[in-house]
């Protein structure tokens, strides 16, 4: 068995290795003269002024996601990507009072009934002592009635002063003085309906509130878990499993700000500073409330960190859901990003990733432009392009080898699963420019929720 410490070196090198290769077959490291002399030409004159800055702007869009990129690398080499069981470093008896609250519309009763009962046995077996699991949803779901279960249903006539919605509505419902019964020292767990625990996720969450540094914090999500319902939104997925191994542990274990956001589900937060920057944000913090609260809490002087352990979630079960939830999140990203209730220079990274992700169409249509109107440009701009791209790539191999187990498949599988998220790349990129356009010209005050419950199979 190798040791945690020796997986993140093969790792690492297996990263260099990756962009490496592809500096020197996509020409970002020319290896010969001839190579160096392939575009010795004045772009200007062979395609006029106006179509030349054209293309040369189009090539510098490539750029946008540079501070990402960078993030992503040094987030998955300065820190261990492959630690071994998270240990606890107090008595669970020891610490403050806990509440996993879970937010749901109430459409999949039955999906939430199983999770409760899971994360509640998974709770019990990893000591944890002062807990309550609260349920939070638009219809009566029936939960069991349990000295560590709520039910919350939040009323139809029910208003924000700001007229937010959907899960921002519930999440504030929450933090009435009528409902709250919580005290601003307890600890709050944000999971949605298909969030399971596990005990490495558990430890982690005491380690952190034991701490008490920090008021928010956020883990790693895999999607591999258990039965696969969708392969390729799973291995697509993949990607995620390396940003939040990359991104979001840098951006939040050494700068403890979410300078690029964070995600809506295993958000661990202290309940007076949750209070403090409430959810009630109006329509523009109601699409993507996550990312809302994150940059007002920035705004107000808030920090965060990383918490270990890694929780399970399913991908999405459907193309069609996939290609909504991006839609969903680029359309809530535009709005936070937009909105003059949060200052420019708490969402200007933020803005860069955005844009980023706006002008992917734009950045994309490089692949085609490079090969029939290729442009002399700068070692160091080939460079930087081909290296964006290397790291974007590995990101899907380390999650895949991050996602499943090659104990669980066995070698064969294994790669096979690798070979597979790099054969999603090309249509992800296809879904992400589909998503980016229906999300600039769509409705954007629209919440989808994607399927998430599994039916069984009928024997006629």
């Amino acid at each position: 068995m190798l040791s945690s410490w020796t997986k993140h070196a093969l790792h690492c090198t297996l990263l260099v290795f990756v962009i490496s290769i592809f500096e020197i077959w996509s020409g970002g490291v020319k290896l010969s003269a001839d190579v160096q002399n392939t575009y010795n030409f004045n772009p200007w004159e062979r395609y006029g002024y106006i179509w030349c800055f054209m293309l040369y702007l189009l090539r510098c869009l490539t750029f946008l996601p540079l501070p990402q990129v960078l993030l992503n690398f040094c987030g998955l080499t300065m820190y261990n990507a492959f630690q071994d069981k998270v240990i606890l470093k107090g008595s669970p008896l020891l610490a403050p009072f806990i509440c996993i609250r879970i937010v749901t519309r109430g459409d999949y009763p039955q999906l939430v009934k199983a999770n409760v009962a899971r994360n509640m046995a998974r709770c019990v077996d990893a000591g944890l002592e002062n807990f309550i699991i609260e349920v939070v949803t638009d219809k009566s779901i029936g939960l069991p009635e349990h000295r560590r279960i709520r039910e919350v249903v939040v009323p139809k006539p029910y208003k924000t002063k700001t007229g937010a919605l959907f899960k921002s509505r519930a999440l504030q419902f929450c933090l009435e003085d009528n409902v709250n019964m919580l005290a601003d020292c307890d600890w709050v767990v944000h999971l949605d309906e298909e969030t399971l625990l596990t005990e490495n996720s558990i430890r982690g969450i005491l380690n952190f509130v034991l701490d008490g540094k920090h008021q928010f914090g956020q883990g790693l999500i895999t999607y591999a878990n258990e039965e696969v319902v969708n392969w390729f939104t799973t291995l697509a997925d993949s990607f995620r499993v390396a940003d939040d191994m990359g991104k979001l542990r840098i951006q939040l274990s050494m700068f403890h700000k979410p300078l690029l956001s964070w995600k809506g589900s295993y958000v661990v937060t202290q309940l007076g500073a949750e209070r403090h920057i409430s959810f009630d944000n109006g329509l523009d913090g109601s699409i993507a409330e996550d990312c809302f609260f994150a940059m007002r809490a920035a705004k107000e002087g808030y920090t965060f960190n990383f918490i270990e352990g890694e929780m399970w979630e399913k991908s999405p079960f459907s193309l069609w859901d996939f290609i909504q939830q991006r839609k969903r999140w680029l359309q809530g990203i535009l709005l936070v990003v937009h909105s003059a209730a949060i200052p420019s220079k708490t969402k200007m990274w933020l803005a860069l990733s955005c844009y980023s992700w706006v002008t992917l169409p734009l950045s994309t249509s490089n692949l085609v432009l490079a090969r029939y109107y290729p442009i002399p440009c700068p070692a160091i701009m080939d460079f930087v392009c081909a290296f964006i791209a290397g790291v974007n790539i590995y990101m899907y191999i380390f999650g895949v080898v991050k996602s499943f187990s090659l104990y669980r498949f066995g070698v064969l599988k294994f790669t096979l699963c690798i070979i597979g998220a790099l054969c999603t790349i090309p249509f992800n990129v296809i879904i992400e420019n589909v998503a980016v356009i229906w999300g600039l010209f769509g409705n954007k005050y629209k919440f989808y929720v994607v399927h998430k419950e599994i039916k069984p199979l009928v024997t006629v």
